[in-house]
């Protein structure tokens, strides 16, 4: 049996220059005119609007390689207040308002207890043989402190993210995606993630949004 494996995904910005282009009310897009009617916009497409090239690099990666357990949705987007959400879920302009008061830090309750329910909740659902894999920065403890004490070992993340940028992981997921070849994983767990920490060059996903969508 091929090895389980379920993606979870980092969020986008709420709060930046993109997020504003959807409260304009003369913004004729198609997301745009979703979010603001019932029943919404789906969550992965406002935040691959909202984030651009990584994001849909990560998203279609995702969905090219997810080999869940029977009866468990392969990828989960970590949101700033809502713990982990399909990408299918619903979402409207008032959802996105409280994304944006929350922000994403380990120690700030109102983003750990609903993150750490879920990730407990899912970790019970999967098992011990099913790995997870976050696409997402390594480099800080916004996502690992909270999920590698849910995880452990079963939490990995892509070996050939280290050394890149987020334009560079950006292309490289959808390239991934489109020729059906896997990135290799390194666990979260590993020493060697704790090189990324710091490094002025590379820039992280959820801090800065990208320019286009």
């Amino acid at each position: 049996m091929p090895q389980r494996r379920i993606f979870l995904l980092s969020p986008a910005s709420c709060g930046g220059k993109r997020a504003a282009l959807l409260f304009n009310e003369r913004a004729e897009f198609a997301v745009a005119q979703k979010v603001r009617v019932r029943p919404g916009a789906p969550l992965g497409e406002v935040f691959s609007f909202l984030s651009g090239l990584y994001f849909r690099g990560k998203l279609a990666y995702a969905k090219a390689f997810q080999k869940p357990p029977r009866g468990i949705e392969g990828i989960h987007i970590i949101t700033p207040t809502d713990g982990l959400v399909s990408p299918e879920k619903l979402i409207r302009l008032q959802d996105l308002e409280r994304f944006a008061t929350v922000p994403i830090e380990a120690d700030d309750p109102r983003y750990r207890i609903p993150l750490d329910r879920d990730a407990q909740a899912l970790a019970a659902a999967i098992g011990p043989r099913c790995e997870v894999v976050l696409l997402g920065s390594v480099a800080t403890g916004k996502y690992v402190d909270a999920l590698l004490p849910v995880f452990g070992p079963r939490l990995v993340f892509p070996k050939e993210f280290v050394g890149h940028g987020d334009m560079a992981r950006g292309g490289m997921l959808l390239q991934r995606a489109a020729s059906g070849l896997e990135f290799s994983y390194l666990p979260v767990s590993d020493p060697s993630r704790l090189g990324l920490r710091g490094k002025k060059a590379r820039v992280t996903e959820d801090t800065r949004p990208e320019a286009s969508p």
